[in-house]
């Protein structure tokens, strides 16, 4: 009697096994056909067409995707962030296209992946599969010289995958690690970027590198006060859990104020040098409403300082008061609610109300040449806490300066400007440029008494012709108020 043959379609093990040939095949197929069509495809379909693939054939292996996007609604996604900059560093020879950029100001290049690239990465044997991918969508329409046109956007993402048994590794260990690598690479060869703001319209910020050589030590400042500012940032940023301890957000508030050419703005740069953080220059007049400003708020990163130049005359914040005043004036004359600009209320809300809890370790500066303009309600503390005069040259200012720019510690003249310099009104910026026109101590420190005798005798002509204009004001009122009595008799 003759054995039939065993029916392999009831057979469990032959199922999977032709399954996983099937798979095998349709995966080699798709491979092969993805690099043979991919020269013909324009780039900004390959993102979509190849994603998709991927995702139908995910279906067939036991694995996870996790997308990560460039922003997370206004802000920016800081797991993107440093998924750029690790992998930048992980760069292998398996990786057939690459990125290259360089700024002018710096001696390295910039390696990235390009779009649609793969790379493999393995962390405590766990294999992770990274793809970027990058594709122009349209984001709306809009009218160019009479001509309506479809506007364009890049939209980037990061596809990570692995095995899902490893799930909780790749999220509680793996993308930890990742961010505090990125962190590491980041302040070893972080080239600090100042950002402006309006110039890629309402709401959007502009990065050039900062090169600012302003440090410490080379500000003619009190010593006193600058070693006060410096123990205050080191303060600052070793209490990140201290801060999240009494509840408040990760921040501090500086106000700097004095006449104009005291080293405002250099100090600024000092302290970005010193803690390297990005600065971010903050143009209020340049926004049409306090959305703006929040958006432009939630795009700044950690560890940065936020600078607002010139408070007192960027713009014309009005009182809370006033403010609902005016909105209530506007919506009974015209019937609708108008766009205002940038408001006291809303500017407040933005340094101390919860919006100013979007980003940690930031720093925020305001800048004035006359402090008895501003509305009390910026200077409490909490909004600024420190308050730094910054004042007329003085005589250790002058010491450094002269270190720093004629190279001499020691000099015969040193005493009679050092005299002259705490008597006149002369600012840093003045004493700087004296000594600069000349590289010959002794020509450079004669030309700095000359300027300072004539600065102190035209400061003098100054304070008399007030003083005189005040005299004559006082006698013009004096004798109206005489002739309006006499009038007054007069009539009666």
């Amino acid at each position: 009697m003759v054995t039939p043959p065993p029916n392999d379609s009831k057979n469990p093990i032959a199922v999977a096994k032709a399954v996983l040939s099937a798979t095998a095949s349709v995966t080699a197929s798709v491979m092969v056909v993805q690099s043979v069509v991919r020269p013909f495809i324009p780039p900004e379909f390959q993102g979509f067409l190849f994603s998709g693939i991927r995702g139908f054939l995910s279906r067939f292996h036991n694995e996870m995707t996790m997308v990560i996007e460039q922003y997370d609604g206004y802000a920016q996604n800081e797991l993107f962030g440093a998924a750029q900059v690790f992998l930048a560093a992980k760069q292998s020879l398996s990786m057939t296209r690459m990125r290259v950029t360089k700024s002018p100001k710096e001696n390295h290049f910039n390696l990235a992946m390009d779009r649609n690239q793969m790379l493999v990465d393995t962390f405590h044997g766990v294999k992770l599969k990274w793809v970027f991918v990058s594709r122009r969508v349209k984001s709306g329409n809009r009218v160019h010289q009479d001509r309506k046109s479809t506007a364009e956007h890049e939209e980037q993402y990061f596809e990570l995958t692995f095995d899902k048994k490893h799930r909780e590794i790749a999220v509680k260990s793996y993308l930890p690690f990742l961010i505090d690598e990125a962190k590491s690479i980041k302040q070893g060869k972080k080239t600090l970027k100042l950002y402006t703001s309006g110039s890629n319209g309402p709401g959007a910020w502009s990065p050039v590198n900062l090169d600012h050589p302003a440090t410490f030590q080379t500000l003619a400042m009190d010593l006193e006060l600058k070693k006060k500012i410096v123990d205050d940032l080191d303060r600052f940023v070793r209490r990140k859990e201290y801060y999240r301890r009494v509840g408040k957000a990760w921040k501090r508030g500086y106000l700097l104020y004095g006449p104009p050419g005291t080293g405002k703005s250099s100090l600024v740069a000092a302290m970005a040098n010193y803690l390297n953080f990005d600065i971010y220059d903050l143009e209020l007049s340049g926004l049409w409403s306090n959305a703006d400003l929040r958006r432009l708020l939630v795009a700044t990163m950690n560890q940065s300082i936020l600078v607002v130049e010139d408070i007192d005359c960027t713009i014309q914040l009005q009182d809370r008061k006033s403010e609902t005043q005016a909105a209530n004036m506007n919506l009974m004359s015209t019937g609708h609610k108008r766009r205002d600009r940038v408001t006291l209320s809303g500017f407040l809300n933005f340094i101390d109300g919860l919006w100013s809890s979007c980003s940690d370790e930031r720093i925020i500066v305001f800048t004035t040449n006359h402090i008895e303009k501003l509305d009390p309600a910026l200077l409490r503390p909490g909004r600024m806490d420190l308050h730094i005069p910054m004042s007329y040259c003085t005589p250790c200012g002058f010491r450094l300066l002269a270190s720093n720019y004629l190279g001499i510690n020691h000099h015969e003249l040193f005493d009679q400007i050092e005299s002259a310099i705490t008597t006149a009104r002369v600012t840093p910026a003045e004493v700087a440029e004296q000594l600069m026109k000349c590289d010959e101590p002794e020509v450079a420190l004669g030309d700095m008494v000359s300027f300072l005798v004539n600065h102190k005798r035209k400061e003098n002509e100054e304070v008399t012709e007030e003083r005189v204009g005040r005299s004559q004001l006082v006698e013009e009122n004096g004798r109206r108020e005489e002739e309006s009595s006499e009038c007054e008799l007069l009539e009666e």
